[in-house]
């Protein structure tokens, strides 16, 4: 047995690069394997969870969950995968045979209230990708070959960023022709613009206060009106724009506790609000009673974990290699070198003019 490094919350609020014995790992089951990663992606959930406590206290835990990877051993039922296998790893890993996942909730899994979240594992309860060598469980269902013609840098997008824009607007049950607000344009609200527009729909106002992304998420993600919500409440603007109509979808990536209740003002009776922003801080979401029209206007407020999987990542990664969906334009900072790992979330933390997603490629 050697030793595992990697960059780690240490406690809330205190990050470092520590080294663990293997045997800290988690054990190598029938179906897993452990992997050694070639491009990892930071996340706004790491930050939310080392600077902000938004998962609780955690010691020592390896961070990360945005991965493509090389399979270093597989368990001895592992039937698809070998060592020195290239795979999308993806954030979410659920437990397949559990009942949540039988009832269609595979990223919720387990059976009890408590278990809500289980499928993601990485960076939450157990230690995360920016190591160099981690464990995945049930590798045949939860890990994807990148296929011909993909970039693995590319892929990593798909592992987080992708799957959960995308999910929001699938919960959000776009038809072709609806209009649709999306709130936020970081790198999951410009994919969860991309999976409106994917999805057929028409006018899509774009909220945010960085132009450069309204530019991004016109130019190649289908966005056609521009919401400044520094010039006045989101809400009032498109309101406005849509001479009083609303929108019939709101697709919420990003803002604070009050962000849905005001995605309620501009949302038509009979739509849908659909959240999928990590709300790490607070008590409790803000509704105004008037915005949900008092209880009786027919809204309806969805907030999702994206699933995971093994045919998740395979169908998203048909979009790359059918050149339907381009994710370049998100990779603002690429750099190189398993130790730029901690330059990465420093990134992340700092928020530089420009930035979108840093990603971080890895020889060994």
């Amino acid at each position: 047995m050697g030793t595992v490094k990697g960059f780690a919350m240490l406690k809330i609020g205190s990050v470092g690069w520590i080294e663990k014995d293997e045997k800290e790992l988690t054990p190598l089951g029938p179906r897993d394997a452990y992997c050694r990663p070639v491009v990892v992606a930071p996340c706004t959930s790491d930050l939310h969870t080392v600077y902000e406590g938004g998962i609780g206290e955690r010691h020592d835990m390896f961070l990360g969950h945005e991965s493509v990877a090389e399979i270093l051993e597989v368990g001895k039922d592992v039937k698809d995968f070998k060592p020195g296998d290239i795979v999308i790893v993806p954030a979410i890993t659920p437990d397949w045979g559990t009942i949540n996942a039988q009832r269609g909730f595979a990223q919720h899994s387990g059976r009890l209230l408590s278990d809500a979240l289980g499928g993601w594992k990485f960076s939450n309860f157990k230690d995360g990708v920016f190591a160099s060598k981690f464990h995945v469980n049930d590798v045949d269902a939860n890990v994807a070959k990148v296929p011909e013609g993909v970039d693995i840098e590319d892929a990593v997008i798909l592992t987080d960023m992708v799957t959960t824009g995308f999910h929001c607007a699938e919960n959000a049950e776009i038809k072709h022709g609806e209009s649709v607000a999306v709130i936020g344009l970081g790198p999951v609200g410009l994919m969860a613009t991309a999976g409106a527009n994917l999805m057929g729909a028409s006018h899509i106002y774009a909220v945010d206060a960085v132009d450069d992304r309204y530019e991004i998420a016109h130019k190649h993600y289908g966005a056609t009106h521009y919401v400044n919500f520094k010039n006045a409440p989101f809400q009032e603007q498109i309101i406005e724009l849509t001479k009083g109509v609303g929108v019939d979808k709101v697709l919420v990536a990003g803002g604070d506790l009050t962000t849905i209740g005001a995605a309620c003002d501009c949302l038509k009776n009979g739509g849908i609000v659909s959240n999928v922003n990590y709300l790490g801080k607070g008590e409790f979401i803000t509704i105004p009673r008037l915005s949900w029209n008092v209880g009786m206007g027919h809204k309806t407020i969805k907030g999702g974990l994206t699933p995971g999987g093994r045919y998740r990542m395979e169908t998203l990664a048909s979009l790359l290699q059918t050149k339907k969906l381009n994710v370049r334009p998100l990779m603002t900072n690429r750099l190189s070198g398993f130790s730029e790992i901690e330059t990465a979330l420093a990134i992340m933390k700092d928020k530089p003019k420009g930035l979108i997603k840093p990603t971080v490629k890895i020889t060994w």
